[in-house]
Parts: structure tokens; sequence; C-alpha cells
């Protein structure tokens, strides 16, 4: 038997983070990892991630073996390629990184710090005694034998796999299963190009229901003439297997004519707001907690702060000798006032991109309804629709995609007024209550008639 004061099951980026932010606060500190030490941070993935997580989180940015290239934004291209958002804001400029190198210097940072590794231990179960989560039950995979780890407080960061989350008690209203339609199935590849990509310090997106039906595909520059590109649909019934489509229809371009593969594979990413973050004994990090953007799968960066948040609250709550869910709670408001909000606002807006077919999308890009920075950060829709009130006197009133959007602005905008009043955790449930409405109604959401749509909207404005 062994006893820590904090278990953190997973050693990615999220699970790194808190394991040294713990150990730097005096506490002891287990991380346990079914890879070997010397394939711990490597994960399939776009390896993007913006600068200002860096800074927010108070890490050094990466250089050297961890740094690709440098990104100063995200070109995203319409269907049918004619229209291109360009969009340079200060979210989205940032760095390409080696996902191995980066994660293994954030694990050495972590061991640096006094944490101990268990690696290429398999976490079975969760172990918990008078409604608290006090350790877990691992299978050494070398050994093949199992034991019992014991802590103060334990942290998940296990990713998609959510291995713990998957079993808390149904009482502690934690979401254990995630819907199919709420993951993106993914593939990408790391090719040689023959030649420089154009604007190698964009990122491009493309947008295609045809090609990439509920997600898009991506050819993200990095150095030598070398590129992450890969394709993510959503895991609805009978979805496409994305590394056909990837093939087919993204490889099959002249760039990547005489082009080589380095390497790949495939992976899921949640599509949806983070779940409930907390329980007696256990918080939340990362994939396992869908603290990842909707729009567009992104989770480095949230995954980086939420570990230093969650590792900061359990420190706290057990210096108070109190693990509870109500003494951590606090981890959950200050991320969801931070992340949950504009993510609930951003999966809205990831339901329409899905319901939309490529003429609507080709439409509304070339008339600019939205703004390009609208796609992947903003949560509301108001002021670009205020924008275009004239298409709607010009005889536009029965166009459907127009129609669509203010429906999304409403529910949008519903969303943030739910999510400022985040609540503390005896009012959780009927709050969870009211956003699963509002996301419900989306899912469902059919065009209303026109005429009352102009007159709820534009009274709001």
């Amino acid at each position: 038997m062994e006893k820590y004061d904090l278990i953190v099951v997973g050693g990615g980026t999220g699970g790194s983070i808190a394991g040294k932010t713990a150990a730097e606060l005096g506490y002891k500190v287990c991380i346990i990892d079914r890879k070997i030490k010397s394939k711990i941070g490597s994960k399939v993935c776009g390896e993007a991630v913006g600068k200002h997580h860096f800074d927010n989180v108070g890490i050094s940015r990466p250089k050297g073996d961890e740094l690709n290239s440098l990104v100063t934004g995200i070109d995203v291209f319409s269907p049918d390629m004619k229209t291109v958002f360009r969009i340079k804001e200060k979210g989205l400029t940032g760095f390409m990184i080696n996902r191995l190198e980066f994660g293994q210097r954030l694990l050495t940072e972590a061991l640096d710090a006094g944490v101990e590794l268990l690696d290429q231990r398999l976490v079975l179960d969760p172990i918990f005694k008078n409604d608290f989560t006090v350790g877990v039950k691992v299978k050494d995979l070398v050994k093949n034998n199992q034991s019992e780890v014991f802590g103060e407080t334990v942290i998940d960061a296990s990713g998609m796999a959510a291995v713990l989350r998957r079993k808390m008690p149904t009482g502690w209203q934690i979401e254990r299963k995630i819907d199919h339609d709420d993951i993106a199935a993914c593939y990408r590849e790391s090719r040689e190009v023959s030649h420089q990509i154009d604007d190698p310090e964009y990122l491009k997106i493309y947008l295609s229901r045809k090609i990439a039906p509920g997600g898009y595909y991506w050819i993200f520059p990095k150095k030598n003439n070398e590129v992450n590109v890969g394709l993510g649909v959503q895991m609805v019934q009978n979805f496409p297997n994305p590394r056909k489509r990837l093939y087919k229809h993204v490889l099959s371009q002249p760039l990547f004519q005489n082009s080589k593969k380095i390497e790949g594979g495939a992976g899921l990413v949640s599509i949806r707001r983070p779940i409930n973050l907390v329980g007696n004994g256990i918080l939340f990090v990362g994939d396992s907690a869908c603290q990842t953007n909707p729009a567009h799968g992104s989770g480095i960066g949230p995954s980086m702060s939420a570990g230093k948040l969650a590792a900061q609250v359990a420190c706290r709550a057990m210096d108070t000798g109190d693990v509870s869910r109500s003494n951590l709670w606090f981890y959950n408001t200050k991320y969801m006032l931070k992340y949950g909000i504009r993510y609930a606002g951003l999966e809205v807006f990831k339901i329409l991109l899905q319901k939309c077919k490529d003429e609507d999308l080709n439409y509304g890009m070339e008339n600019k309804l939205i703004s390009g920075k609208q796609i992947f950060s903003r949560t509301t829709l108001s002021e670009d629709l205020a924008k275009n009130k004239d298409l709607w006197l010009k005889g536009k009133e029965s166009d459907p995609f127009m129609k669509s959007l203010i429906q999304t602005s409403e529910h949008m905008k519903r969303l943030r007024e739910i999510y400022e009043e985040f609540p503390q955790p005896e009012e959780y449930s009927a709050w969870s209550s009211k956003v699963c409405d509002v996301i419900d109604e989306m899912k469902g959401m059919n065009h209303l008639n026109p005429y009352s749509i102009i007159t709820s909207f534009f009274r709001i404005q």
C-alpha cells in the first residue's frame, strides 16, 4: 500500500502541471501513467497552442526541440474555397509544438519538483470510503500484478479514457458518459511535402460538410516543409472513416504529391462544454473533463490552466482537512466563469455549423453574416446580425440560414446568462437542467416563423 497527498492519474499536459504545482506547494504527489516514461507526452493532436496560455500559467514558452514553428493566425476556408477568413487576434498567436518533447519537458519539471512517477501502470478503478474518493486500484503492466494507491485527493487527468470519471457515483452529478454526437473522431499525419506551403505562419482550416461532416480538415505548417494534416468528423451514427476521407479528399491534393508520411494516428476529442469538475476527494482535468474548445477541439492550453488551478484548489482544501465537493467547488466556479461560459456558447455555434449545408456556409461567409473570429472565439452573434439587419429589408426574410443564425444567437445569449449565475453545489442539478434544455433545443432546432424571429431579435438590440 502506497500513500500520497495527491494522486494524479495521467502524466499529460494537465496532469504534469497539476503534479508540479502541488509538489512545489510542499505536498507528496505521484503521477500514474500507463505509458513508459520516455513516451509520456506523445498524443495524436493538432499540436498548436496559443502563447497566452504559457503566460497565464507561468511556464516558459517552447523553444529548441519543443518548437516546430510560430503561429501568427488562422485562415478559415469556406467549402467552395472562394472565401477565406484570416483571423489575427491575440488568442490565436502561438506555437506549433513537438508534442512529445513538450510533454517530456513538463514531466521532467514535475519530477524535478519532487513528484514520484509510477509509469507503465494502468489505473483500473477508483477506491471509495465513506462517500469519498481515497485512492485507485492499479495494475503494473510490467510485473502483471495489482496494487492499491491511496491519497487524500485524486485528480483524473486520464484523457478521453476518463478511467475514473466513468465510475463516479451517480449521486455526485458527474457526467460519466459523453454522447457520441459530442465527440469527434480524428485522424492526422505528419507529412513532409516537396515545397514550402504558402504563408507557413498561418494554420489552415477547411470547413466542408461533404468532406468532413460535423467537423473540418486542417493543414498546420511546421518546420522543414513538414505539415500536420488531419481530418475530424462528428461521431453520429454511421459516421465516415476520417482516415479514408483524409486520403481521398486531402492527401490527393497537389500539395501532397510526392509527399512522405513521417507518422500518423487516430484519436477522439470532445466537442462540448466542460462537465461538472469535482466530487468528494476528486477533481477532473483536460480531456477527462471535456476541457476542449467545441468549435475546433483545441485542448492543450485549457488543460494547462485547469491543471494548475485544480492543484491549487486541492492543496488549499487539504490544508483545511476538508476535501469535500463543497470545499473543492471553487475550481468549478473559477473554470466555468472563465472557460465554461465561452465553450457553452461555442458548443451552440458548433451545432449550427453541423446543421448547415455547404451552400449555407458559402453564403454566410461570402456575405460576412458572421465575422471570422466568431468561428472560434466569441460567444455571441448579436453584433454580427445587427450589422446585417438590411438583408432582412431586402427580401431575405425567407432565408433559412439567416433564421438559423438568429435562433443560434438567442440560444448563445441564454446560455451566457445562465453561466453568469453559476451555482453553489446544492443548486447545481437545477442549473445543469437549464443548460441541457438550451442545448437540446438547439440540437432539435427547426426554422420558426421568420417575422417572429426578426421581431424578437431586433427588439433586444
